[in-house]
């Protein structure tokens, strides 16, 4: 064990923190490493004290002390009250200049808070997104940083070390934008994660159900798909997952998996915050609902004996069709669910004055974490060339893509409705689409029940200004500025 100057500490020792730990102590860097319960500790540094240099400590002063100024503390521990316990413990025994960096799923308002307070006392706050699970973790994760630039002066190359690396040798990442940017760009990233997990769900239901294919046919779809545009981390495990046999009852594995999906919070979070920006989500909002019904045992219990159609079998040659259609469904839907993240990124970027890089998001997405995937480059190269593009689906590339997309998305979600499948992600998504490139919408007959019930006035497409019209009256029109 070395008793070296730490570049850098990391406290809390659970799964995800030991193994950022271990990510800088096998990437050369003499890691400083402190738990609550230092058993734990004293665990690490005996089993993995061969991959590198780590100094461990009992208490918080000797794990301070270990550290090279400015000091670098990671805390990797639960979000909320347990992180500002933490802060409070370490912040009075840090000088100005020092960096505390908080690593889990905070809440950004949380971050923003913390960061303001911290930044009263001349020490860093920065909250950083980390995607990429407990491999991730340990062999390069995404890693979405915010809090100032002077920060990531002294942090960056440390994370541009451990981070996974895209196919053109990038980091995975960059400074993300100030105060709680970070953890907000990877609570967006979860949204669209719910989203793309959803629609690979509803993909798979649809050739269950309706073109008949077994999972382990079901498996070989998507590993082909994964040779294609389709390609993706997600895809690529749905394959694996599909494939796999139950050693217990010999069954498909997904068979004996109970259908109740379980969520810790972000994608719900991203949903809220949309809602408070204004920002249609649709398809990411109907992906946390999904979950949320699949979940509801007793709903779902008493509903079982409701009326509903049964799926007409097909023949091997038309389920194949309709299996081409299913993709086409799922890569349209894939575009939107990122098209409505990004839109979300932009909005808080402006609500909140960060000032975010869209390109650079989509960079650092490119490996590591869990919603890589091959397309993400061309999302990259759309907002470099135009930063001001207001959505994805302006970028003519994937307007034509999705444009020879729609038939059979609307194909497939026609078959769902036929055949009684849920396919709300696939729904909400082409409802987006179809929205933004309608020429008209009811929002105008809304605006009149508004102006009748509450006077809520509205905007005419003939001339400027606000009005309002006397309904309880002769029904004379009054301009209201």
């Amino acid at each position: 064990m070395s008793t070296s100057t730490a570049r850098i500490g990391v406290t809390g020792l659970a799964v995800m923190g030991s193994n950022l730990a271990r990510n800088f102590a096998r990437n050369g860097f003499t890691v400083a490493v402190h738990n609550r319960t230092a058993s734990r500790t004293t665990a690490l540094v005996e089993e993995f004290g061969h991959e590198g240099a780590f100094v461990a400590a009992e208490s918080a002063k000797e794990f301070v002390d270990a550290l090279e100024r400015p000091r670098r503390i990671v805390v990797m521990v639960k979000a909320g009250e347990p992180t500002d316990a933490v802060i409070r413990e370490f912040a009075p025994l840090l000088e100005e200049g020092d960096v505390i960096i908080d690593g889990g799923n905070a809440h950004f308002e949380d971050t923003r808070r913390r960061e303001r307070e911290l930044r009263e006392q001349g020490i860093h706050f920065v909250g950083v997104g980390i995607s990429g699970g407990e491999e991730g973790a340990l062999l390069g994760p995404s890693i979405m940083p915010g809090g100032s630039k002077e920060s990531y002066a002294s942090l960056g190359p440390l994370l541009e070390k451990i981070a996974a690396k895209a196919a053109d040798g990038t980091p995975c990442t960059s400074h993300v934008g100030p105060d709680g940017a970070g953890h907000f760009v990877k609570m967006v990233h979860n949204g669209i994660e719910y989203a793309d997990m959803q629609l690979i769900g509803e993909a798979y239901h649809l050739l269950r159900e309706v073109a008949g294919y077994s999972p382990a046919m079901i498996a070989q779809t998507f590993r082909d798909w994964n040779r294609g545009r389709l390609d993706s981390y997600l895809i690529e495990i749905t394959a694996e997952v599909l494939a796999h046999t139950d050693a217990a009852t010999g069954q498909a594995f997904v068979d004996v998996v109970a259908d109740a999906a379980e969520q810790k919070g972000t994608g719900r979070w991203t949903v809220q915050i949309a809602l408070d920006l204004g920002v249609p989500v649709s398809g990411i909002a109907e992906a946390v609902f999904a979950r949320a019904v699949s979940g509801h045992a007793d709903l779902r219990s008493a509903a079982r004996g409701l009326a509903g159609p049964a799926p007409a079998a097909l023949s091997p040659e038309a389920a194949d069709a309709f299996a081409a259609q299913v993709e086409e469904a799922l890569y349209a839907s894939k575009i939107v669910s990122y098209t409505q993240g990004f839109h979300q990124i932009r909005a808080g970027s402006e609500e909140y004055g960060w000032d975010v890089d869209l390109g650079a998001v989509a960079s650092l997405w490119r490996g590591g974490c869990i919603i890589r995937a091959a397309f993400l480059d061309r999302i990259r190269a759309a907002y470099d060339a135009r930063p001001d593009l207001p959505s994805l689906l302006a970028d003519e590339r994937f307007a034509e893509e999705i444009g020879a997309a729609q038939q059979g998305w609307r194909a497939v979600i026609t078959a769902a409705v036929g055949a009684g499948i849920p396919v709300p992600a696939f729904a909400a998504s082409l409802a987006y689409y179809d929205a933004l490139r309608a020429e008209r919408l009811p929002a105008a007959l809304t605006q009149g029940q508004r102006d009748f019930f509450g006077a809520h006035t509205y905007r005419r497409t003939d001339r400027a200004g606000s009005f309002h019209t006397h309904w309880s009256g002769d029904r004379t029109e009054v301009s209201t500025d």
